[in-house]
């Protein structure tokens, strides 16, 4: 199967091509039967002026077929995957597959909640949230806000402290359980200013999901 947007010339276009066009009555060899009267001369010559004008058109058109094959795949975002995005509405369809064709699978309904892209196709975005479900959605109800919930931790205490700065000695904000969802106002790689309902503060970076360790957000 063709990749979209690929372009495939029909039998007629290769011949262009490749340059190779059939003449009916090649001329013959000197000392060879009859001369070729003035009309095949002049439709011999008539193919070959036709092939060497083609030839700069099949490039042409070869090249527009390219460039469009180039635009359709560039349709996508060209942001690195995968990457953490939000909900931008509080009705989100997710389908099974890139095309309205899919069946809805399930239905989001909180706007901001995060969620990973880990591919993308034309103006489709597969994205997989926090429980590892996966899905389609259309590119226009994801935003770059972003947003993280308070993770369960595995070996650590489910409440996560929330200080007055990127310190573990700074005073303490609040205790947040695990779940609780909050925008990201920026991050240094270790920290993170975490902003929600009736909070705000600096967490450990490895206390959400919604963001990578190591990232750094301004």
């Amino acid at each position: 199967m063709c990749a979209p947007g690929a372009h495939v010339p029909d039998e007629g276009l290769r011949s262009v091509m490749t340059g190779r066009f059939p003449l009916t009555r090649p001329p013959p060899a000197r000392g060879e039967g009859p001369p070729c009267n003035v009309f095949d001369s002049i439709m011999t010559r008539a193919a070959l002026i036709v092939a060497r004008m083609a030839i700069p058109l099949a490039v042409a058109v070869a090249a527009a077929g390219s460039a469009q094959a180039a635009n359709d795949q560039s349709e996508g975002s060209g942001l690195p995957l995968p990457r953490f995005a939000s909900l931008k509405s509080d009705h989100v369809n997710v389908r099974g597959g890139p095309n309205k064709d899919h069946d809805v699978a399930w239905v989001y309904t909180r706007s901001a909640l995060p969620v990973e892209i880990t591919a993308e196709f034309e103006n489709w975005r597969r994205i997989r949230d926090r429980d590892g479900s996966e899905g389609w959605v259309y590119h226009t109800l994801l935003s770059g806000k972003r947003t993280a919930y308070v993770a369960r931790p595995k070996t650590q205490p489910d409440l996560a402290p929330l200080y007055e700065s990127a310190d573990r000695t700074s005073p303490l904000r609040a205790m947040l359980e695990p779940g609780v969802l909050g925008t990201i106002k920026r991050c240094n790689g270790e920290w993170c200013r975490f902003a929600g309902n009736g909070f705000d503060g600096w967490i450990e970076q490895r206390r959400l999901w919604g963001v990578y360790p190591n990232e750094k957000i301004e």
